[in-house]
């Protein structure tokens, strides 16, 4: 039986430079609460993200949730239905009303066009995601912003590394956040940060992600506990000096499933965006089933029967879910364009450590 294919692949670091690192620290005890390793790997990111401060967290989803609270967001936000659900949960977790506006079908990412007409008296954010890391339309959406008072906190889950004209797009808003999970193009097994602009900004958050302590006998604030620890810090500082080969190989992926997929009836994707540095986390196709003679639906079940396993995401559309599909604003007619990119799209294996055959496995379950 051929091997299973898998959408992803985590990036692994070489066992032996791990062993030696965690030999380390055995030897110094210090395992976590901000030592060394963490540290450094906080600085080494700011370096190769081109970003003037972060703040590294446990996993993904705590750094959405303590960017609401360290902006002190309150009442309803406006963000998109297609994204992973820890984007809505963030604001769920912290009393805030998401409202959904739907996406630009070129992107999947927020449309800024129709985000003026949900703002009312209780809007004070806006929470944008930039899709497969494809850049948001970010002075559109900052003028917005300013023009109304609201606050910008992007998840950039997908985006590391992405940059327009060399400036990493982390930059834009008041905060960004990242995500490390094994799955993503750069990962610390589990792990996050947060991006802000100003001294001043990450004090806050450090406390925030620490029980709100700025010494041992002073609390300043509600925080919790989403402190990354030596040990994945460590891995992170290995992964991060092998992060550019890995995206280059899932370069190389892309550039032949475009190729290859170019003239496919019913086939559709996106292009690279000119003077953007893409980081190729996902490779999504979208599925004209009329046009294509197949669903979307059994294209993916087809390709799972051979060992492939391709991910529909963003499916079903997190306006979809119990929690959300109450509120006005996940409608249906609300949103078409968020809908369609969900009832039509596979996005395909892609990773470092595919082979030549395995991506020829893949375009044969799609060229029939």
């Amino acid at each position: 039986m051929n091997k299973i294919i898998t959408v992803t692949s985590p990036l692994l670091p070489n066992l032996d430079k791990l062993n030696e690192e965690l030999r380390k620290i055995w030897d110094s005890k210090w395992i976590t609460n901000n030592g060394n390793y963490h540290q450094e790997l906080e600085n080494a990111l700011c370096d190769y993200l081109k970003v003037p401060y972060i703040s590294l967290f446990t996993n993904g989803t705590l750094p959405l949730i303590t960017a609401l609270q360290a902006l002190r967001i309150t009442g309803e936000v406006i963000t998109t239905p297609y994204s992973f659900v820890a984007t809505t949960h963030a604001l769920w977790w912290n009393g805030i009303k998401p409202v959904f506006v739907d996406v630009d079908p070129n992107t999947g990412n927020l449309d800024p066009e129709k985000i003026e007409a949900a703002i009312t008296p209780q809007t004070t954010a806006i929470m944008p995601v930039h899709v497969y890391g494809t850049p948001c339309r970010t002075k559109e959406i900052q003028d917005i912003a300013d023009k109304y008072g609201l606050k910008v906190i992007y998840d950039a889950a997908h985006a590391f590394g992405v940059e327009i004209n060399g400036e990493s797009i982390l930059n834009a808003g008041d905060l960004s956040t990242l995500s490390f999970h094994a799955t993503k193009v750069y990962n610390t097994i589990e792990g996050g940060a947060l991006v802000m602009h100003d001294a001043k900004t990450k004090q806050r958050i450090d406390y925030l992600k620490n029980f709100g302590f700025a010494n041992e006998v002073e609390v300043v604030a509600p925080g919790i506990n989403s402190k990354m620890d030596e040990i994945r810090s460590a891995y992170g500082l290995l992964n991060l000096k092998q992060v550019d080969q890995a995206i280059e190989a899932r370069h190389q992926v892309a550039i032949r499933y475009r190729n290859a997929l170019r003239d496919i009836k019913g086939i559709s994707f996106w292009e690279d965006k000119p003077s953007v540095r893409h980081n190729y986390s996902y490779f999504p196709i979208f599925v004209n089933a009329e046009e294509y003679g197949m669903t979307r639906d059994e294209l993916y079940f087809k390709m799972k029967e051979h060992n492939i396993y391709g991910r529909r995401y963003f499916y079903p559309l997190i306006s979809t879910f119990s929690t959300y599909r109450g509120l006005d604003s996940a409608s249906r007619n609300n949103l078409p364009n968020a809908h369609k990119l969900a009832d039509s799209v596979i996005c395909l294996p892609i990773h470092h450590a595919l082979s030549q055959n395995d991506i020829e496995r893949v375009l044969n379950e799609i060229i029939r």
